[in-house]
């Protein structure tokens, strides 16, 4: 069974406040913890740093693969203690573009006079790569990358199988703007998968910014779901000026084809697994019981 913990399910930006407490105002990222205490862990928000919460005194040993280099993706990687400590172990992989240097191109982001340090500044075993797109083993996961429709540089979607489940991770991806081939992409990612975690930032009454931003509206992670078999729609990088409230009134329940979907929130615990195919959250270390 693979365990996903909900860190950050933002977008755009951080939204602190008493309105974004039960749903959360972090941003994106996502946590499988795996058998021998490491960790493949999707995107590096602010959400990252929830993950100090599940490690402990322990350093982070595993995997950080990043869908895209927009700061909500980002903004998280010199924030979590565990991870900036000589015993940390951290291979952050980046989607392969110009320039072909993973360190160079993430000092743009990360660098003086901007920020006090690059990312070389932070301390352990760091290593900085370009992912190609297709199949790789990460932490003992068959993890698949491929490039989806979004604005604004390359983004990749993820498929991660252990062998028995799957699960796919498409925060940022803009299906009414994408092109055929995009299209099939994203559906190969999402074909049959145990869960899907999906951006829903938009309504379909915003479906002109969804499109300017590049971003999908529920509408679309549910047609989605539908046409890819998934057996589960958990939406995510939700809008930050979206109140718990208003996120509690979108309420979707399941997709026109009969996919159950569940609004998640950050702490979320998701098992992946016959268990208890719909469950969206389990109490426990590192998640946070429901109080709606």
């Amino acid at each position: 069974m693979l365990e996903v913990t909900l860190l950050g399910v933002r977008g755009s930006t951080p939204a602190p406040g008493p309105d974004h407490v039960r749903v959360g105002g972090h941003t994106s990222c996502v946590a499988v913890a795996r058998p021998d205490g490491r960790y493949l862990v999707l995107d590096a928000g602010t959400g990252l740093r929830n993950l100090a919460g599940m490690l402990g005194d322990a350093p982070l040993r595993g995997s950080i693969a990043l869908t895209h280099l927009h700061w909500d993706h980002v903004q998280g990687l010199p924030f979590l203690p565990n991870a900036d400590r000589p015993d940390a172990e951290v291979a952050l992989l980046v989607p392969a573009q110009p320039p072909g240097d993973a360190t160079e191109l993430l000092s743009r982001l990360m660098a003086p006079p901007f920020f006090p340090i690059d990312p070389t500044h932070l301390r352990g075993r760091w290593t900085r790569s370009m992912l190609d797109p297709g199949g790789h083993h990460l932490e003992g996961l068959e993890v698949t990358a491929s490039a989806v429709h979004h604005k604004g540089g390359t983004t990749y979607g993820y498929r991660v199988s252990d062998g028995r489940h799957t699960f796919a991770y498409l925060p940022d991806h803009a299906p009414g703007t994408a092109d055929e081939a995009h299209l099939r992409r994203a559906l190969a990612l999402a074909e049959d998968v145990d869960l899907l975690l999906h951006g829903g930032q938009f309504t379909e009454e915003q479906r002109t910014l969804a499109d300017d931003f590049g971003h999908a509206t529920i509408g679309d992670a549910m047609a989605l779901a539908d046409a890819a078999g998934a057996r589960r729609l958990v939406l995510v990088h939700h809008a930050p000026g979206r109140t718990d409230p208003e996120v509690d009134a979108l309420d979707p329940t399941r997709t026109p084809g009969g996919c159950p979907v569940q609004i998640g929130r950050e702490h979320d615990r998701l098992l992946v697994g016959p268990a208890d195919p719909t469950n969206a959250a389990a109490t426990g270390t590192g998640a946070r019981p429901r109080s709606d």
